[in-house]
């Protein structure tokens, strides 16, 4: 039976509002620590100022907290049934003939409604910030002192100059374009014979583009160019797969990637298991709400509701584990990519109502 429109909408809207209030709280927080840090990582760069920085942070902690977006429903989900059972509100409700699946129902849909909200739109606009994100920290950060962050990226290559390796310090999501990029060339027997330095390489079919580059040999003085092209034999797919990680690709476009990386002969299954991953985000949502529910329905005269917000909570957390455990297993081809995504989120659903047909149909 589904519960009244005017209740249901009220229901519904306590949920909203805490949701967000938990949502807001940690997209703020975390927007302050990144802000500082990349202050801090500034120093004297040229071109990073106050301003830049702080648009630089907003840009990036959308991709950071659509991580804790379940934590978020959880949490906010436990807040609006423990206010609703504080005011006694739940005691009216039950009173009035209402069951506590009438009264999830607002919660249930409220936990849908942003599962699809967050795949359909959020997460291609987070996506697409993270990408112009990297795009900036590589004008700014590259070849600075203070960019370091002691993972550099590295390549090898093998081509008609002979052979080269590459390092550099950052990559720019979702394209073949590396920044702050030191080419070190040998020639067939092994001997090194010049060190290159690029501010940026942009690797096109068949050969890597370099740009603001300075040329060190054992035997001439250095040179500069503006534009410099060293020859290649790497594949530009196989870049910009190895640089850019599923979480950065738009859930709109991960069809078209699954199905280009196929094409091309290379790996698919991190981003099928993402693909999938998106997909049972809504169900993952709700299994949160059921499973904050089974903590948050015991009325405060009743007391112990602390240790059964301590139990919600560790109970989230385990299931969050095992989401991380499933995808690693998924993403190392153990598991299948569609059971690693879709395993926590239904296991998680069914335990929730499991635990909340004992609680209320005994």
């Amino acid at each position: 039976m589904l519960i009244g429109a005017t209740l249901g909408r009220y229901f519904a809207w306590r949920f909203v509002r805490t949701i967000l209030g938990v949502f807001l709280t940690v997209f703020a927080l975390v927007y302050t620590l990144d802000f500082v840090e990349l202050l801090r990582r500034a120093g004297d760069s040229e071109g990073a100022s106050t301003g830049l920085m702080a648009q630089l942070a907003l840009y990036r902690t959308p991709a950071v907290a659509e991580s804790v977006l379940p934590f978020a429903v959880l949490f906010g989900s436990m807040a609006a049934l423990l206010q609703l059972s504080r005011k006694l509100e739940l005691v009216v409700a039950r009173a009035a003939g209402i069951s506590a699946w009438q009264f999830l129902q607002p919660g249930a849909f409220v936990a849908l409604a942003i599962g699809a909200l967050a795949i359909g739109a959020y997460n291609p606009l987070s996506a697409a910030l993270k990408q112009r994100s990297s795009e900036i920290e590589a004008k700014i950060f590259a070849k600075s002192t203070k960019a370091g962050t002691g993972k550099d990226l590295w390549l090898r290559q093998r081509s008609v100059d002979g052979q080269a390796i590459i390092r550099a310090e950052t990559a720019v999501e979702g394209t073949t374009t590396l920044a702050g990029v030191t080419v070190f060339q040998f020639d067939d027997a092994g001997v090194f014979t010049a060190q290159i330095e690029a501010a940026r390489a942009t690797l096109h079919d068949g050969w890597w583009e370099l740009r603001d580059v300075r040329v060190l040999t054992r035997d001439e003085p250095p040179e500069s160019h503006e534009v410099y092209l060293v020859a290649s034999t790497l594949d530009p797919s196989q870049i910009r797969q190895r640089f850019t990680p599923p979480e950065s690709v738009p859930f709109w476009q991960l069809p078209e990637t699954i199905a280009r990386h196929e094409r091309a002969g290379l790996d698919a299954t991190r981003y099928r298991l993402q693909y999938d991953v998106l997909l049972a985000t809504p169900v993952l949502y709700l299994a949160m709400v059921l499973v904050a529910a089974t903590v948050s329905l015991r009325f405060f005269r009743f007391g112990g509701v602390g240790k059964l917000v301590l139990g919600g909570v560790s109970a989230g957390f385990v299931l969050y584990v095992a989401r991380q455990v499933m995808e690693g297993l998924g993403a190392s081809g153990m598991v299948a990519p569609t059971v690693a995504a879709w395993f926590p989120a239904v296991v998680g659903s069914l335990l929730g109502t499991l635990t909340l047909l004992y609680q209320e149909d005994g």
